[in-house]
């Protein structure tokens, strides 16, 4: 010591030295910020409807059990290479003749292209959802398309900060570009220790708005939790997401249990024409952070103020392995779920766009069936999805022809493409065992 001032704490000498993959802590005028945060209180973020368990309930002796179950092994990761949209550029060239037009990246990912403006949700372009890139869930399909390739993009949106839903690589990929970032409070303080100028960030407590270009963000709640280090300080909010143009409106869940509060958004701000709803991921190990289908389904009809109006885009699901349910059971759950609510769904592959103000272009196919492990007694019947189509029913084997002759009418691609397209890298199906996620949290 010089007698220049006093050494630096231990607290501080270790987060000096954690990965960069780990962000930064709110400090300065953010942290007063979220000190005086309506929903800050007893030192964290506070979730609506009273506390929700974060940790997986039970002992991890069990949970460890369902894990290794051999047979629930397999079942958590496709049989086949999953079908990739082979034409996802071509189809972004062209503008959507309804001013809306939506592409399901994977997991949370959409590219949302509303009254003349492209928005971006939670773009995970990373080969692992984790901090290190030797461990942790892996991705089970490359991305449709390069980042690169994606082209100009005027707002990415990030519902929280955990790795699944804001990716490093990502982030440094778009640091380099005019887009601006709408985020849930603290979460710039990651972006800005990335590279992402201030000046370019819009930080929103819940129920704040943003304007941008037009183009309005709202931050409304979210039933869920924070981090991204081993000591979860809760010092980052998350959130869903309300954006509304001149002539539509859509949503954005991030990741959330289901809460009554979806009725106070709808009635705030829907009905929309479109909801993209977390449907995958969850366990009755964290029943309070993550969604059923059925309770996405109950969620969407909510936010359509009791209607099962609009289309119901499901997320959160078939690219990375973060649950002990069947890789393709959010699939078959969200088609059942809307068969029971009238809720029209749609149901692409990853790379795939549709316009949901226009019934043709909305994929209704269960195309994971093409590669999914069959259950025991094959799959079912055909299913009506909604009130205006029926989901078409597939044969148990996925190697039927039927199903080979929809892959191939539908422009799909394997995980690894023939051609050698370089507009999507990746790995193929990744090894079970990588994809449980840590027993500090659930996903």
């Amino acid at each position: 010591m010089n007698g220049a001032g006093s050494p630096p704490s231990l607290r501080s000498r270790l987060r000096a030295m954690r990965s960069e993959t780990f962000g930064a802590d709110p400090a300065g005028e953010r942290l007063e910020r979220i000190l005086n945060s309506p929903n800050f209180a007893d030192g964290v973020f506070q979730n609506p409807e009273g506390t929700a368990r974060t940790r997986p309930s039970g002992s991890m002796l069990e949970l460890s059990k369902v894990y290794l179950r051999k047979e629930s092994r397999a079942r958590r990761a496709p049989a086949a290479p999953i079908p990739v949209h082979r034409d996802t550029l071509a189809d972004l060239a062209v503008p959507p003749a309804s001013g809306l037009r939506l592409t399901w990246m994977g997991h949370s990912s959409v590219l949302a292209e509303i009254d003349g403006r492209r928005v971006l949700f939670d773009p995970v372009w990373g080969e692992r959802c984790s901090p290190y890139s030797f461990a942790g869930p892996k991705r089970l399909h490359p991305v449709p398309v390069s980042l690169a390739a994606l082209g100009p993009v005027d707002v990415v949106v990030i519902s929280h900060d955990h790795y699944d839903h804001l990716d490093l690589p990502t982030i440094k990929g778009l640091a380099s570009t005019n887009t601006i970032f709408a985020v849930p409070l603290g979460v710039g303080a990651h972006l800005e220790h990335w590279g992402v100028p201030a000046a370019r960030v819009r930080e929103l407590d819940w129920n704040e708005t943003a304007e941008v270009a037009g183009i309005s963000f709202t931050a409304t709640p979210a039933r869920h939790f924070c981090g991204r280090g081993l000591r979860n300080q809760q010092h980052t909010l998350w959130a869903s997401w309300v954006v509304a143009g001149p002539d539509h409106r859509i949503y954005h869940s991030g990741d959330t249990g289901y809460f009554s509060g979806f009725r106070d958004i709808g009635a705030a701000h829907g009905p929309f024409d479109a909801t993209m709803i977390q449907i995958g991921a969850y366990s009755e190990y964290w029943p309070d952070i993550h969604m059923t289908p059925a309770e996405g389904l109950r969620a969407h009809v909510d936010l359509q103020q009791g209607s099962p109006s609009g289309v119901m885009l499901p997320i959160h699901w078939g690219t990375f392995n973060l649950a002990p349910h069947p890789w393709a059971e959010p699939g078959e759950g969200t088609v059942t779920a809307a068969a029971e609510t009238g809720v029209r769904v749609a149901l692409p592959r990853p790379g795939e766009s549709y316009e949901p103000t226009v019934t043709e272009s909305i994929p209704g196919t269960p195309w994971w069936r093409e590669v999914a492990m069959p259950p025991a007694g094959g799959w079912p019947e055909a299913v009506p999805s909604g009130d205006k189509a029926s989901v078409p029913a597939t044969a148990g084997s996925t190697s039927s022809a039927s199903g080979a002759e929809a892959v191939t009418a539908d422009k799909a691609t394997p995980a690894v493409p023939a051609n050698g397209d370089k507009s999507a890298t990746g790995t193929t199906g990744a090894d079970p065992s990588e994809a449980a996620p840590s027993a500090r949290s659930a996903p």
